[in-house]
């Protein structure tokens, strides 16, 4: 009987062989860079919705904002993730604070590339706030527009502020959803407003690899108490660079930055950009999300 199946399968083989070693190769390798990924059939661009898009209006040259002095890091260049320090003053996230505290509501989960969305506090436990577009607002956005060389076609959302309590999370999850089309969101920052005398609620991305100096790193990133101690390796511990994942720690004003999409044509996102929002152990966590949306390269 088992002669006779494979007799009968094997000419299937032969003639969808190609189609099985591509479904093969994205199965067992799904971050890489596969020659026979097809190219990204892309759609007209979608309706702008300014309820959701924070759309210039030809008045950003005149806004009064003041010159934070961020400074760069870059932490892969594969998907790009650049870690900021000092990206929001401390007065802007005061601003922050004081604007989404009467229009928080419970966050949700989206589904279906946004068309649904549910509350689900066992992945997601937190307060979202999409705060009006104050001129410090505007700033920020401005700055997020700046960061990514000012791209066609690509628009800043509106900019939303999260709150976590104790306990509060985000389950692993993508920024990105589909890419359908050829348009998604493109990029995020995360940025810390609030989190001082906090435990816990570091954002964890488990499948980018650490890169550079790993005791530099360690100001921004967790890493194992003794990594700075003398021969860690040779006691068996496992340090900053033997392990893959960060968990980057919430540190005010600070940020971290990356891209959702390849850009090699075919609209795949990066697996390397499943992320997560530990829980808050004690205190309480305040957070921005800038997403960008547009044409996906």
């Amino acid at each position: 009987m088992f002669r006779i199946f494979v007799i009968a399968v094997l000419p299937l083989f032969f003639v969808f062989s190609s189609e099985i070693f591509t479904f093969l190769s994205g199965a067992l390798c799904p971050s890489c860079n596969c020659e026979s990924a097809k190219p990204l059939h892309r759609i007209p661009r979608p309706q702008l919705r300014p309820e959701f898009l924070a759309l210039e209006n030809g008045t950003d040259a005149r806004l009064g904002c003041e010159d934070v002095g961020y400074k760069m890091h870059v932490f892969s260049r594969e998907p790009l993730v650049v870690y900021f320090e000092n990206f929001v003053s401390a007065r802007e996230r005061e601003h922050l604070l004081d604007i989404s505290e009467k229009v928080y509501t419970p966050s949700t989960i989206t589904h279906n590339g946004g068309q649904t969305s549910d509350r689900n506090t066992k992945v997601r436990d937190s307060e979202v706030a999409l705060v009006p577009r104050t001129e410090g607002v505007r700033c920020i956005e401005r700055r997020a527009r700046e960061v990514q060389g000012w791209r066609e076609e690509v628009w800043i959302e509106r900019l939303r502020v999260q709150r976590y309590n104790s306990g509060g999370h985000y389950s692993h999850h993508f920024d990105w959803s589909s890419g359908r089309g050829g348009w998604g969101r493109v990029s995020s920052f995360m940025v810390w407003v609030h989190g001082e005398e906090l435990e816990g609620g570091g954002t964890e991305f488990p499948r980018l690899q650490l890169r550079g100096d790993k005791k530099k790193w360690c100001k921004f990133i967790e890493c194992e108490d003794n990594l700075d101690g003398e021969d860690s390796k040779d006691k068996g511990v496992e340090t900053a660079e033997d392990k893959k994942g960060a968990v980057f720690k919430v540190i005010p004003g600070n940020a971290v930055y990356w891209e959702n999409f390849r850009s090699d044509g075919t609209g795949r996102g990066y697996n390397e950009t499943w992320h997560a929002g530990l829980p808050v152990k004690k205190g309480v966590k305040v957070g921005l999300n800038i997403w960008s949306y547009g044409r996906i390269d």
